[in-house]
């Protein structure tokens, strides 16, 4: 691992700043399928609903499926996300799905980096101890400290974790070094991974994309017994006024949490070396990208090719 540059302030951390204040965005994310034959049947399952949440609220929002389908149900999943089910019967050579939302999103709360659990040694982060006994508010939390299958938790992981979870360490600090050894020992390269590409192989190529940083991080934690979530969503399309541009503007995101005691959550930008703000839009999480894509489905056709392309949008409207 390369060495750790020194712990960056909290204001070079982009926590709140005296700019920081409620936002409101036109979100559109727009995907079209295109097949050269005809498809006869079509099922699908979308995660494109923002979440409500208390620092979140959705103010408006629909998903636009063309052909419209025969069949359609919303449900909520495991994880509390809202999804969209789909079955179009009518015959297509192109496949339609839009959605739009209109939704408000709070600055970071300072109470959540700067006090309580945030400031206790990460040691006591584990919804479940050593001893075996699970924490107050653990119980659910639990699911999230669980490596995936196959394991991402390998050796290049743990040794990685090591560098940065020291005993004692507070836990918020011991997230800004997370973050900050990723923003500084990876680089961002579009194209230079897929949702196949395992963890192993980021962490020996140290390159990707934000969902390969939030896999990475999340590995790490997961390590230390410590509970993590992987988080979908979106970047504000425009920064606020003063402020650089972000990385993955124009297209979905992705970030990770960490449990904490008292069942709060700690969200972090690896990308973007930064906690999560009022520039991020949360739209549903899980234990990896396989829980929440944001479509999916199987068709019925005899095509032999077929093209897809991805538009989104995030428009400051406040």
């Amino acid at each position: 691992m390369t060495h750790l540059p020194p712990a960056p302030t909290p204001l070079a951390f982009s926590e709140r700043t005296p700019a920081s204040r409620t936002r409101t965005y036109r979100v559109t994310h727009a995907t079209t399928y295109t097949y050269d034959d005809t498809v006869s049947s079509s099922y699908g399952r979308c995660y494109l609903t923002p979440r409500d949440l208390p620092e979140q609220r959705v103010l408006e929002h629909e998903i636009v499926i063309d052909p419209e389908p025969s069949d359609r149900s919303e449900g909520v999943d495991a994880f509390g996300n809202v999804d969209t089910f789909f079955h179009v019967t009518t015959r297509h050579t192109v496949l339609r799905v839009r959605g739009s939302s209109l939704v408000e999103v709070d600055p970071l709360d300072q109470a959540v980096t700067g006090e309580g659990a945030a400031t206790a040694p990460w040691e006591l982060a584990r919804p479940v101890g050593a001893d075996g006994i699970v924490a107050p508010g653990g119980a659910i939390a639990a699911q999230y400290r669980i490596d995936l299958l196959p394991p991402e938790i390998t050796d290049s992981v743990r040794e990685y974790a090591d560098a940065v979870f020291t005993p004692g360490k507070p836990l918020v600090e011991a997230i800004r070094d997370l973050t900050t050894g990723i923003y500084t020992d990876f680089r961002y390269k579009s194209g230079s991974t897929s949702i196949s590409t395992s963890v192993a192989d980021v962490m020996d190529r140290r390159e990707g994309v934000c969902q390969d940083f939030a896999r990475v991080a999340i590995a790490c934690l997961r390590s230390r017994g410590l509970a993590a979530r992987y988080v979908s969503g979106y970047l504000a399309t425009e920064p606020p006024p003063g402020q650089d541009r972000v990385v993955g503007a124009g297209a979905t995101h992705a970030w990770a949490a960490v449990w904490m005691p008292g069942d709060r959550w700690l969200p972090f930008d690896p990308t973007n070396y930064k906690f999560v703000d009022e520039r991020h839009i949360t739209v549903a999480w899980g234990r990896d990208y396989e829980d929440v894509p944001p479509l999916r489905g199987v068709i019925y056709t005899d095509s032999k090719k077929s093209t897809i392309s991805v538009s989104v949008d995030v428009a400051p409207v406040t």
